[in-house]
């Protein structure tokens, strides 16, 4: 492998990313400035090319152009400071892979740097893509019924080109479901193009969206086209939708309603046949009702909707996609994949896992480069993995208590605290105790099907596994309120 190639004078800056690259056993090497890296380039190349604008002894910019010169393919991410916009705009206008904004988070830094390891990949194997475009091939596993639905779903638009909402968690896979869509829909040999509203700063969300001409403000040096151009014949994925500005929507709403947009500073209509599929971890319909989304876009994306299940709710498919993970983790970093026991399987399975189906492939990347022994024990789990675990709520509840059906325990604490409050109902003398208690559950349990599926009864008795005239009977019998 490669190294990734770090150029920046703040050796601070330098530290960091090196420290970073070496926790996930990446092959580095740094410079402290731009001619350095000039000279290396005539002996060797990089993977990726990170390199920070502003520098004592050269621009990084200049060496941008050096580089897309002499190294076309080679990916280069560009450091630039949250003011210094105009410079940020002139690194894509260069050829940047993409920049990062300083102050960054590390693991988004890290994360992006993969990107562009992946983009190095598909380079060097001759698959030129356009900048922005993501073809991962990542496989979706699940054989949960939530899973399920998802799939049977996917398979319902296969032959579509309808706009699509996907909701969920964060980390629940939804970029995924989106690939997958594309991927078996008539525009399939068209691009699939990501637009994350998350990574791009503010400033730049609709010069990014819909490109600017040559001269719409200072730095724009020249025309760029922007995701909605690059996605034409194909799908544009829009990531965290919700977070887009609110000015900003009216603009997008117009584009998804006939197809035409305008550059930043352009006079003339642009026509793109996209297909549009975007996901969002928040409640639109609340953002709705409090004024920072439009209505009119909320009824344009919700065409069709597609809830990704949190991992809490697909709990049987933790050890499958652990071990998953372990064979991937292995294999990226080129050592003998480590097996997981029978118990740290159960352990995980009880884990509520805040962070969904990424915080579990963390776990085993953590797992894979921290464990010492090839067989991964309870004591080889994190510490703040164990006590999270172990603080979860219990779902049997008193009538008299407050409702949170959507609280999960491990299989062992709510067996246990149900165990123990029919001991106490029997030592007090109470009658039909088995009645009582399978009422309370059945309760509780409809009660977070019907949360989970916002009130919706058939879903919810899909989910279930049940008929739809047994939950409506049920929901009488036991005075719930859908």
């Amino acid at each position: 492998m490669k190294p990734i190639w770090i150029v920046d004078d703040d050796q601070s800056i330098r530290w960091v990313l090196e420290k970073a690259l070496s926790r996930e056993n990446i092959p580095h090497k740094s410079f402290s400035n731009p001619n350095d890296v000039i000279d290396a380039l005539e002996k060797e190349s990089p993977q990726v090319l990170i390199s920070d604008i502003r520098m004592p002894r050269g621009n990084g910019l200049d060496l941008l152009q050096n580089v897309k010169e002499s190294h076309p393919q080679l990916p280069v991410i560009i450091m630039t400071a949250y003011s210094d916009l105009d410079s940020a705009v002139s690194s894509f206008q260069g050829g940047a892979f993409e920049y990062l904004t300083k102050p960054f988070d590390i693991d988004k830094a890290v994360e992006l740097i993969r990107r562009a390891m992946e983009q190095s990949e598909r380079n060097q194997s001759g698959n030129k893509e356009m900048n922005g475009w993501r073809q991962d091939s990542t496989e979706i596993i699940g054989q949960a019924p939530a899973m399920q639905e998802v799939f049977r779903a996917i398979g319902r638009l296969a032959q579509s080109h309808s706009t699509v909402l996907i909701t969920g968690e964060s980390g629940t896979g939804k970029e995924l479901v989106a690939q997958a869509l594309h991927k078996h829909s008539p525009r399939a040999k068209g691009p699939f193009v990501t637009f994350s509203t998350a990574a791009v700063p503010k400033d730049l969300l609709e010069s990014e969206l819909f490109g600017h001409e040559r001269g719409a403000f200072n730095g724009a040096l020249t025309l760029r086209r922007g995701r909605f151009e690059q996605a034409d014949g194909g799908t544009l994925f829009i990531d965290e939708i919700g977070d887009i500005p609110f000015d900003l929507q009216a603009r997008l709403l117009r584009a998804l309603t006939d197809g035409n947009f305008y550059r930043l500073g352009g006079q003339d209509p642009i026509k793109a046949n996209v297909r549009i599929i975007a996901s969002t971890h928040h409640n639109l319909e609340a953002k709705v009702a409090a004024g920072t989304f439009r209505e009119d876009l909320l009824h344009r994306l919700n065409v069709i909707r597609l809830r990704m299940p949190s991992l809490r709710e697909r709990a049987e498919d933790i050890p499958v996609l652990a071990r998953h993970f372990m064979l991937s983790c292995a294999k990226s970093l080129g050592v003998e994949p480590k097996k997981l026991s029978d118990e740290v399987l159960a352990e995980m399975g009880n884990m509520p896992f805040a962070g969904n189906v990424r915080q579990l492939e963390n776990l085993c990347h953590w797992l894979t480069v921290m464990t010492p022994s090839n067989v991964i024990g309870m004591g080889d789990l994190p510490g703040d993995i164990l006590a999270e675990a172990n603080q979860q709520p219990l779902i049997i509840q008193g009538e008299s208590s407050p409702s949170n059906p959507t609280a999960r325990a491990g299989s062992s604490d709510w067996e246990g605290g149900l165990a123990r409050l029919a001991v106490k109902m029997l030592q007090d003398g109470d009658k039909d105790v088995y009645d009582a208690l399978c009422s309370r559950f059945e309760k509780a349990v409809l009660q977070a099907a019907l949360e989970v599926t916002r009130g919706r009864r058939v879903e919810a008795a899909q989910r279930l596994g049940i008929g739809r005239n047994t939950i409506t009977r049920k929901l009488q019998e036991l005075g719930i309120d859908d």
